[in-house]
């Protein structure tokens, strides 16, 4: 049985709401604790820490507008046919209390999603309304992230994408034939490929909407896709689509049906949690060193990533004709291939071969760290 909408007020809608938007996993993680969303002190909301272009840090208010789903997503609690107390906020109320916490300083932007209440385009309208007023009645110039919903027509897309700062569309697997694990009643292709190749044309650069983010998340281990699987459709997304980010969030298990591959017995959420981890050090290597998807290296057997070592650490012990690197005469693409070295390091290096002369050891960029102790066995100096 499926619990029926009651008649809360604002509040405990918020509540109910904020609560499931847990499992609604849209960007919600990262690479480290202050990447991760966390829940407000209040209880009725989710912080979602992001990055600024100054490069400081400040927080999203996500909320659910609806908890109420028609879809059959496996891993989700919820899922069509689940009892779980169901409410929607009012367009209206979902501005309302945006504006609350953005005027008091609390909130840099907006994060807003929500399940299939009824059809795709139902619930876009809902979203793109919330905006709308945002936009033209409050005159709100600020960021806006939305989810486009799976099955949204190409109408309401270009209106999402037309309003707001970012949108994402969960891939959510790695293919057709896993995808057919999680959900029956979605279509792979025209559901969730045909409108991310719509985002990424009205996005390219050079439109009208280059500005605009486009991002998506894997759900990792519930279907039984390989992380080499995972890492190959990434790097196409990259490759193919020019997403802005690519965003992993481990399958919480318990949540989702019981004979999913992720509820197997042999599974922990630990090695779960150290996937996700793993693919969002391959996703940084693609994104900020130079590294391609087909270079990843994988356990041969598993099609997993290393569990005891990083990846970046897995390629260099795979070729070691690449080493050691002369940190004197390396450029910087070398020099990010190098354990322990990151943009930060590589930058350092060569302002100081550039501005003080060549290094004899690593202490000469101040106080090693273990990262850079890392680097130790990949190294020379002359």
């Amino acid at each position: 049985m499926v619990g029926i909408a009651g008649s809360y007020d604002t509040r405990e809608k918020l509540s109910i709401l904020s609560a499931d938007g847990q499992y609604d996993l849209a960007c919600a993680c990262g690479t480290n604790t202050d990447d991760r969303r966390r829940r407000a002190p209040e209880g009725d909301r989710w912080i979602y820490p992001v990055s600024l272009p100054n490069g400081g840090r400040s927080v999203l208010f996500k909320t659910l507008m609806s908890n109420e789903c028609s879809n059959d997503c496996r891993y989700c609690p919820l899922r069509l046919g689940r009892d779980t107390r169901r409410c929607r906020l009012t367009p209206e109320e979902a501005v309302r209390t945006f504006l609350h916490y953005w005027r008091a300083g609390e909130v840099f932007g907006l994060f807003l999603s929500a399940g299939v209440a009824g059809t795709p385009d139902r619930s876009m309208e809902m979203l793109n309304d919330v905006v709308r007023r945002l936009r033209y009645r409050e005159g709100f110039r600020g960021y806006i992230h939305l989810k486009i919903l799976p099955g949204a027509s190409d109408e309401a897309v270009r209106e999402a994408v037309s309003l707001s700062s970012a949108v994402s569309l969960n891939i959510e697997t790695a293919g057709e034939r896993h995808f057919s694990i999680l959900s029956q009643r979605k279509n792979y292709l025209d559901d969730v490929i045909r409108p991310m190749r719509l985002i990424s044309r009205l996005t390219a650069p050079g439109t009208k909407y280059a500005r605009v983010k486009q991002t998506t998340q894997f759900v990792v281990g519930a279907a039984n896709e390989t992380d080499r699987e995972i890492v190959r459709y990434a790097g196409g997304l990259y490759d193919r689509l020019g997403l802005h980010r690519i965003y992993f969030s481990a399958y919480q298990r318990g949540a989702g049906a019981s004979d999913l591959p992720g509820e197997r017995p042999d599974i922990s959420g630990k090695d779960l949690l150290r996937r996700e981890h793993r693919l969002y050090q391959v996703d940084w290597l693609i994104r900020r060193y130079g590294f391609r998807a087909e270079e990843i290296p994988f356990e041969e057997t598993t099609g997993l990533l290393s569990a005891d070592m990083d990846p970046k650490e897995h390629w260099a012990r795979a070729h070691p004709e690449r080493f050691p690197v002369n940190v004197n005469r390396a450029n910087r693409s070398e020099l990010l291939r190098v354990p322990g070295f990151g943009p930060t390091t590589a930058t350092r290096i060569l302002r100081y071969r550039a501005e003080v002369g060549q290094l004899r050891r690593l202490e000469d960029l101040g106080r090693a760290s273990r990262l850079l102790r890392k680097a130790n066995g990949y190294v020379v100096f002359s």
